[in-house]
C-alpha cells in the first residue's frame, strides 16, 4: 500500500486510520528527527482493536481483535514490533476462515454463554512479573505476552486463580502485586483480588452489589483499594431482548468500595458521592486519615429545571463524545464522608498517565490527552497537557489539526531524580501525510510545551488505539 492509501469506508470505524492494519512487522531502520535520548532506554507498548478479519456487521469501533504495537528504546536506538493478541476466539476464527462473532452493535452469540461476546484482550496492556498482560475492558480472560518478542504465551490465569479481569487491574511496582477486579451480568457481578509477584493468588473475595454495574477502572493507595460503583448499569429491558445499553440513574448515587489490599468482604467501607460516571483514574494515596483520588469523570449537566440531565450523559457516552473534568474525591476513614473539589472544568482532557513509581503514593503530576468538546468515532485528540493535579495549573502543548496523540507512556530518565524526570512517548498520527510516527517530549519543568525533542517515523500505521505502558530497561533486566 502506498504512503498516501488509506482505506475509504462507510463504517466510520474503519475508515481512515480507524482501519486495521493487515501485517505484523518489525523494524529497527527509521528515520528520527531530532536526537532520541540516550538515557531513555525500555519498551513503550500499546494496545488497540484491530480487526483480523472484514466485518460484515455494523461495526462498532471497540470491537477489533487486539494488537499490541511495540517501541523499544536502547542507547538512542530505536525498534518497532506490532502483532496480534492471539486469543481463543481469534484462534477458533482463523481455524473457520471466517468471523464467529459479532460486535457490540449486534445481539450477542446465544450459543456461547461462556463467551457471547469475544474477549479481543484489545484495552489495557501492563507488564507484571515478567510479562506483558493484555486485558478486555469488558472483563475476560487475559493474555500474556512476551515483551520483547511480543509473542501470545497463553492465558495469564495464574494457575487458575480467576475466570476474568477487567481491563484497568493494577499493577504496584513496589510489591510486585497485581489488584483486579471483575465485573459480570450475573451474580457474583463484583469480584476483587490480588495476585502476588510470583504469579500466585493472594487475596480473592466478592465485593456485593444489587446487580449488575459498569465499572471500567479501580484505584490502589498502598494500603487500600478503591471499587467503583457508579449509577450507570446495563439496561434490563434491552438485555432480556439479547442487547446491550446502559441506563443512567441520576436519582442514585455514586459508590466507593474502600477495602484493606489484603482485606476481606466484611472490611469495606463505603462512600457515597454525587452521581458521576468515569472511565479512568489519575492515581489514589493516603494523606492522613484521608484517601484521595483524582479523576476524570463526564461532566453531568443539568436540564433546564435544574434536574441532572440522564439522557444527556447516556448520549455522549454511546455516540464516544468527549466531555470530562479532572476531579477530586477525599475519601474520611473516620467520619465516612465524602469531600469532592473540581480540579480542572476548563480542558477537556482523558488518558491520564503518572509516572508509574508514584502509583499509590501521593503525586503531583499527570500528563492527559487533550481534544476539544464533543466528538465523532475519527477520534481528534490534538494535543497534550502536564497538570499540577495540587494547584489545577497545567502546561500544554498543541500542534494543531497536523497530529492527533495516543496515550501516552511515562518514561523515567535513567537514574531519575525527581517525578518529572523523565519523558513521554507516544503514537500520533499525522493526518496530513497520512503517517504514524513516535514522540519524544522532555517532561521537566515546562518543557513539554517546547515539543518533541525526537520524532520517528513509523514503518506502517498504528491505527487509533486505547492504552499503553512504558516499562523501563531497568524493570525488565529484573525479570529476566
Amino acid at each position: 500500500m502506498k504512503l498516501n492509501d488509506l482505506p475509504v469506508h462507510d463504517i466510520p470505524a474503519l475508515d481512515g486510520n480507524n482501519a486495521p492494519v493487515t501485517q505484523e512487522c518489525f523494524s529497527d531502520t527509521m528515520t528520527v528527527i531530532g536526537e532520541v535520548p540516550k538515557d531513555l532506554n525500555g519498551i513503550y507498548f500499546r494496545n488497540g482493536p484491530n480487526a483480523y478479519y472484514q466485518p460484515d456487521w455494523r461495526y462498532h469501533a471497540y470491537d477489533g481483535d487486539g494488537m499490541v504495537h511495540a517501541v523499544q528504546f536502547d542507547q538512542g536506538k530505536v525498534s518497532y514490533r506490532n502483532r496480534w493478541v492471539q486469543t481463543q476466539g481469534l484462534q477458533e476464527e482463523r481455524e473457520a476462515g471466517h468471523s464467529l462473532w459479532k460486535g457490540l452493535k449486534e445481539p450477542m452469540r446465544q450459543d456461547r454463554p461462556d463467551q457471547p461476546l469475544k474477549n479481543t484482550a484489545n484495552t489495557d496492556v501492563k507488564f507484571h512479573a515478567g510479562r506483558i498482560v493484555a486485558m478486555w475492558y469488558r472483563s475476560g480472560m487475559p493474555y500474556a505476552l512476551d515483551p520483547v518478542t511480543l509473542e501470545t504465551l497463553g492465558t495469564a490465569d495464574y494457575d487458575h486463580a480467576f475466570e476474568k479481569i477487567s481491563a484497568h487491574s493494577r499493577p504496584d511496582e513496589h510489591t510486585g502485586e497485581l489488584m483486579f477486579f471483575d465485573y459480570s451480568l450475573t451474580a457474583p457481578y463484583m469480584q476483587y483480588g490480588v495476585i502476588g509477584p510470583d504469579r500466585k493468588l493472594r487475596t480473592k473475595f466478592e465485593i456485593p452489589l444489587p446487580g449488575p454495574r459498569l465499572p471500567h477502572d479501580m484505584a490502589v493507595t498502598e494500603n487500600y483499594s478503591i471499587l467503583h460503583d457508579f449509577p450507570l448499569w446495563p439496561d434490563a429491558q434491552a438485555l432480556k431482548a439479547g442487547r446491550y445499553k446502559v441506563k443512567f440513574h441520576a436519582d442514585q448515587p455514586t459508590r466507593f468500595a474502600v477495602v484493606p489490599r489484603h482485606g476481606t468482604a466484611d472490611q469495606i467501607q463505603w462512600f457515597e458521592a454525587k452521581p458521576t460516571y468515569m472511565l479512568h483514574v489519575v492515581n489514589a494515596w493516603e494523606e492522613g486519615d484521608e484517601i484521595v483520588m483524582v479523576g476524570t469523570p463526564y461532566r453531568v449537566h443539568e436540564t433546564p429545571d435544574g434536574e441532572l440531565d440522564a439522557r444527556r450523559l447516556e448520549r455522549t457516552i454511546n455516540q464516544r463524545q468527549r466531555d470530562f473534568m479532572l476531579y477530586e474525591w477525599r475519601l474520611d476513614l473516620k467520619t465516612g464522608k465524602t469531600h469532592e473539589r473540581v480540579i480542572d472544568d476548563v480542558l477537556n482532557t482523558e488518558f491520564p498517565v503518572i509516572n508509574a513509581s508514584y502509583q499509590g503514593r501521593k503525586n503531583q503530576f499527570t500528563y492527559n490527552v487533550l481534544f476539544p468538546q464533543g466528538g465523532r468515532e475519527e477520534p481528534r485528540f490534538p494535543g497534550l497537557v502536564k497538570y499540577d493535579i495540587t494547584t489545577g495549573g497545567y502546561i500544554a502543548y498543541s500542534a494543531g489539526p497536523q497530529y492527533f496523540y495516543n496515550e501516552p507512556g511515562f518514561a523515567p530518565r535513567d537514574n531519575s531524580q525527581s517525578e518529572d524526570d523523565g519523558y513521554l512517548v507516544m503514537p500520533v498520527w499525522n493526518p496530513l501525510d497520512k503517517r504514524s510516527e513516535i514522540q519524544v517530549f522532555d517532561c521537566r519543568g515546562a518543557r513539554l510545551a517546547e515539543g518533541p525533542i525526537a520524532r520517528i517515523l513509523l514503518p506502517q500505521r498504528i491505527p487509533h488505539g486505547f492504552h499503553a505502558t512504558f516499562v523501563s530497561a531497568k524493570t525488565l533486566q529484573r525479570w529476566k
